[in-house]
């Protein structure tokens, strides 16, 4: 194993009193991964703030290439060859993809910008990164994977030897991801280090050489990913073993609740049928562009369907349906608002009676729920937009369920969030459902899929492809059905 082109070393950083980094270590070699792997809140964002100059340590020190360095500011960070993809594509749709790759640092010749040499430079990264698209090409025109290679690009313009990769995958298909993973390895072979940030266990395994885990702000494990499994990693990460990370319970599968007859939206789905049942998680599992988010707007009422039609048990139809949208921050909470004004948007009616929201009904309705979601927060008052994504998931979930909708729908409910609130979200849709409403759970995860549903509908190209239950659903059986192989 070759030394650490990169080494952090006790690290130390705080925040108005509360500790996010104590004493925490890492190393990144040449041509190696290393997974960096936590709990939402367990410091990773703040070690990737600090490495690319936004922060500023406490305490501890940072050697690169063998000497002592300070990364004062991100233009530090630029200099010293350290990069940062984020999982935001942070590009200029307005610009080129040249103009990207060097924004705020265009070579320059003789007082103006040096275009042939910049464009040069550009398609010579490009080429490199067998991209597909040239200097040339409309940043706007891309797709979110050739965005984030635009962001690996502008990384390797400056020669950047550390590339930090932080939840790139995140809005990503399976095949952009194998794409992305191509150019990863790439860059390993080429002798890069590379930190990868992620919660898919699955990614870590495929790409990571080396991992280090962070819990509650401290280093708690770092070694070769050969040398452990994803038990080890899930006790290190949360502190204890999660026996059952699909907390399912027995449940009564009782009378009708729903029933969806030949539902079609021109261009998304067509002849969507089902029925679900008192009791009953019914997954729905296909890959990105099957139809499976626009038909949860249909059941929900954001977007009308074209033709057919969907049927409420009348015993239910008071109750309705409530739906956790997919993009929780743009769709799902109110960012600015508090945890009490966001659990008392959908539920005015109980909390002001008389015309007059009650903000002592409010806040005992925002206590309620912190403690039975275990949200980690200062309290009712606390904005949303300063909580972790685990955190801000638990809220969405709460606002709906303290309404006590009769069919739960749950589009992609553990995307981007930590092992840990994922066994929370599951706990509470397995109540849910013990407690005799239904549940329709869309997930393109499939052991999330596997783990929790009764009943599996996958769906390809807006049509549902196959039905399976707990006993038929296999990985390779909705696979199979989800794919056009």
């Amino acid at each position: 194993m070759s030394s650490p082109f990169l080494t952090l070393t006790d690290i130390r950083k705080s925040f108005g009193g509360a500790r996010a980094l104590e004493r925490v270590s890492l190393e990144l070699h040449p041509g190696s991964v290393t997974a960096l792997l936590g709990e939402n809140g367990a410091g990773k964002s703040t070690l990737v703030k600090i490495l690319s100059g936004v922060h500023q340590p406490d305490g501890g020190g940072i050697r690169l290439d063998g000497r002592d360095i300070r990364i004062a500011n991100p233009v530090a960070a630029r200099e010293l060859g350290v990069g940062v993809v984020h999982q935001e594509c942070l590009v200029f749709d307005n610009l080129t993809v040249g103009e990207n790759l060097f924004v705020n640092n265009q070579p320059a010749r003789h007082g103006f910008v040096d275009w042939s040499r910049l464009r040069a430079r550009a398609d010579e990264v490009l080429r490199e990164l067998d991209a597909g698209f040239g200097a040339n090409t409309p940043a706007g025109s891309l797709s979110i994977a050739q965005k984030h290679v635009v962001q690996i690009a502008r990384a390797l313009v400056h020669d950047s030897r550390v590339l930090i990769l932080d939840e790139p995958t995140a809005s990503l298909s399976q095949r952009e991801c194998a794409e992305l993973f191509r150019i990863v390895r790439q860059l390993r072979d080429a002798g890069r280090a590379l930190l990868f940030i992620s919660h898919k266990f699955d990614e870590v395994f495929e790409i990571a050489d080396r991992y280090a885990v962070f819990r509650d702000g401290v280093s708690v494990g770092a070694g070769r990913i050969a040398e452990t499994d994803r038990d080890a990693l899930i006790r290190l990460m949360v502190g204890r073993d999660i026996a059952q990370l699909f907390p399912r319970l027995e449940t009564r599968i009782g009378d009708e609740l729903l029933r969806v007859d030949n539902l079609c939206r021109a261009g998304e789905f067509e002849d969507v049928s089902f029925t679900l049942r008192r009791g009953e998680i019914l997954g729905i599992y296909g890959l990105v562009g099957a139809g499976r988010t626009e038909l949860a707007q249909v059941l929900f009422g954001v977007q009308r369907a074209d033709r057919g039609g969907l049927t409420l048990n009348p015993a239910a139809a008071a109750a309705g349906i409530a739906l956790v949208p997919e993009d929780r921050q743009s769709q799902g909470v109110v960012l600015p608002f508090s945890i009490a004004a966001n659990l008392a948007l959908p539920n005015l009616a109980a909390l002001a009676p008389r015309g007059w929201c009650s903000a002592a009904r409010e806040a005992g309705l925002a206590r309620e729920w912190i403690g039975r979601l275990a949200i980690r927060a200062q309290g009712p008052e606390q904005s949303v937009h300063s909580l972790s994504g685990g955190n801000q998931q638990k809220v969405v979930l709460a606002k709906w369920l303290a309404r006590r909708p009769a069919v739960l729908v749950l589009d992609e409910p553990t995307k981007g969030i930590d092992v840990g609130a994922k066994a929370a979200v599951h706990r509470v849709t397995s109540e849910y459902a013990r407690d005799g409403n239904g549940v329709i759970l869309i997930s393109s995860e499939l052991p999330e899929i596997l783990g929790m549903s009764d009943r599996v509908l996958v769906m390809r190209r807006g049509r549902v492809r196959g039905e399976f239950t707990r006993a038929t659903a296999t990985s390779e059986a909705l696979l199979r059905a989800a794919s056009d192989a």
